[in-house]
């Protein structure tokens, strides 16, 4: 998505070179300058706005996790049973491509490799970003599997992990429907 100045405001085109630029190339090997180029703002700009390359990572998964949970409530929304409730992350994930841009992978997993270990401040979105998966996955799966939630949420989790990541290997070449049929398989393990 290339982001041309003078369509959207400063802060909106630093967040969507951000998006593109740090979680295509790398958060690291992403400079300011070639940000700024691409939105097409000043160094000052990006300072006034989110106050450093830092402020500007976390102002932009933060965007992502909350456009990553609307398109999830959505498909969870338009399933018609507790299974498909269940499998809606494989739906929301087809969703947030779909819509926001055919992304290379995760932008959360992509960050954690970066910061691992690091005490960086966009560790605390990593952070809800996990949470939000697992307790809702969890949530999700109490109706199919009661006392054995936790053990489904967590294949189920395991499954949409290697989901993303072969977008990654290029193989399979629908990793979603590949993932979301496993994930079904193994849902119905726990239902009978």
């Amino acid at each position: 998505m290339k982001v041309q100045a003078g369509h959207s405001s400063a802060r909106q085109r630093l967040l969507d070179a951000a998006d593109e630029l740090f979680f295509l190339n790398g958060i690291a090997r992403t400079g300011v300058d070639e940000v700024l180029q691409r939105a097409g703002v000043s160094v000052a700009t990006l300072y006034a706005q989110f106050g450093s390359k830092d402020g500007l990572l976390q102002a932009s998964l933060q965007r992502r996790l909350e456009i990553w949970e609307a398109y999830w409530d959505e498909a969870i929304g338009a399933a018609a049973s507790d299974q498909g409730r269940l499998l809606a992350v494989f739906d929301a994930l087809e969703l947030y491509r779909e819509r926001q841009h055919n992304a290379r992978w995760c932008a959360f997993l992509s960050t954690a490799v970066e910061i691992s270990g690091s005490g960086h401040p966009a560790g605390d979105l990593i952070t809800a970003d996990t949470a939000l998966l697992t307790r809702r996955l969890q949530n999700l799966s109490e109706p199919l599997a009661g006392a054995r939630a936790e053990e489904l949420a967590a294949a189920i989790l395991l499954i949409y992990n290697g989901t993303l990541t072969s977008f990654l290997r290029g193989s399979p070449s629908d990793p979603i429907s590949h993932g979301r049929r496993i994930a079904d398989l193994t849902a119905s393990t726990f239902t009978g």
